[in-house]
């Protein structure tokens, strides 16, 4: 086995064929980060002239001119050969420490422990807690969950020989419900362009604001499409609501349940569905009012719900970010967006729909819990990857970790 430096024209062909594949060790990322400061370097291991580990190494400069480096969701390698991984790992070790590194982050894109829908580890389902035990000896460190920056936890749907008929049976009872209720009320899904990326990001801030958490800048969003639309690898959704439209349909709706009401016989045994259907007309009467109340407040007739951004890079489509306008939520277009997107991606071939990220220990209910109970519904299963690790290059890695607990943890 030979370590040495690659080209990116080997390393993607190599990442484009390897079961560890994801969007965040695409090259593309590799060009995103360089415009924040960070550097590219690509390495493998060649056996017999032929590639059979590869890495992209990213590396920022910090403290004292000394680099971290970061390998997004680790190696493409097979990490269950010890052998391999514990070469690799030594050989990369000193070519980084040349490169005056201090620290190595990994992520890798691996399952620790195979899980069910509820979170809870399926008896002798696949377990890779030699892998852990194996980095763990070779000195790599598991970072908290604090200390954490990629998705350690996400709920995902296999698609793999599934038809839209079956996976759509398979639903939780309401989420089916729900998906019909969004079709019937008239909503699209509509893919925007590049010049619409603002509307999006207008969305994310207003949901941002909301829930407590960092949205990023816009400029991200463009370059993320400038780097993967072309390949169709992330798509860009709005959804909206013609509001006449959907007050013409309750119109019709509460027609319908007033003629069924006349027909009823006055006998006694049609006194409780006559009050079912009074409560259901009441409730359209609300969604009438509230609709044409929005009209009056906005100036017009088609609102945007809500926005979605997708990676579909096979073998899955990963839903990495959304929000919702708060006011219009009751309109519960996600539902929409996902069953959209679940359809393309059985027409396109994709394996499996990765609803991404859940909050830790999800069987224990931790906080934001309604994240994962809307997934949920779709009927997938939870996937627990094996952590992030810190492998110290010098003396200079604990040096900086007390600066940074001095500087509390910033």
């Amino acid at each position: 086995m030979k370590f040495q430096e690659i080209t990116e024209k080997e390393y993607r062909n190599f990442w484009e064929n390897h079961p560890l594949k994801t969007f965040l060790s695409a090259p593309e990322i590799s060009k995103l980060r360089e415009k924040s400061g960070w550097e590219t370097l690509y390495v493998g291991i060649k056996k017999d002239k032929k590639l059979i580990a590869a890495s992209m190494i990213l590396g920022h400069k910090r403290h004292f001119n000394k680099y971290e480096f970061y390998s997004p969701r680790g190696f493409l390698m097979d990490f269950k050969d010890t052998e391999l991984v514990t070469f690799f790992t030594n050989e990369l070790k000193n070519y980084l420490k040349d490169k005056k590194g201090y620290v190595l982050r990994i992520d890798p894109y691996i399952i620790f422990k195979e899980r069910d829908i509820d979170g809870n580890i399926v008896e002798k389902g696949e377990d890779n807690s030699e892998i852990v035990n194996n980095l763990l000896k070779l000195g790599y460190k598991k970072l908290s969950i604090e200390e954490k920056e990629q998705v350690g936890w996400m709920f995902s749907l296999n698609l793999e020989g599934k038809t839209e008929e079956q996976i759509l049976k398979e639903m939780k009872a309401n989420t089916r419900n729900q998906i019909h209720k969004t079709e019937k009320f008239g909503i699209k899904v509509n893919e925007i362009n590049y010049d619409e990326l603002e509307r999006f990001q207008n969305i994310m801030e207003e949901t941002g604001a909301r829930k407590g958490f960092a949205v990023r800048k816009l400029s991200y969003f463009q370059e993320m499409y400038k780097l993967f639309h072309d390949k169709n690898e992330v798509k860009f959704f709005i959804t909206e609501i013609n509001l006449k439209k959907y007050i013409n349909g309750l119109e019709k709706e509460k027609k319908e349940k007033e003629e069924k009401i006349d027909s009823l016989t006055e006998a006694k045994y049609n006194d409780g569905q006559k009050k079912g259907l009074n409560l259901q007309i009441e409730a359209i009467n609300k969604r009438i009012k509230e609709s044409n109340e929005i009209i009056e407040k906005v100036g017009k007739d088609t609102i945007t719900l809500s926005g979605s951004m997708f990676m579909l890079i096979k073998p899955e489509i990963i839903y990495l970010s959304s929000g919702n306008y708060e006011e219009y939520m009751k309109f519960n277009s996600q539902y929409l967006i996902q069953w959209e997107l679940i359809k393309y991606g059985i027409e396109n071939g994709f394996k499996k729909h990765n609803f991404y990220g859940i909050p830790e220990n999800i069987n224990e209910h931790p906080k934001d819990y309604g994240i994962y109970e809307f997934k949920r519904g779709f009927n997938g299963y939870v996937e627990e990857l094996i952590g992030e690790y810190e492998l110290p290059l010098s003396w200079h890695y604990n040096l900086f970790k007390l600066i940074k607990k001095i500087k509390g943890g910033k």
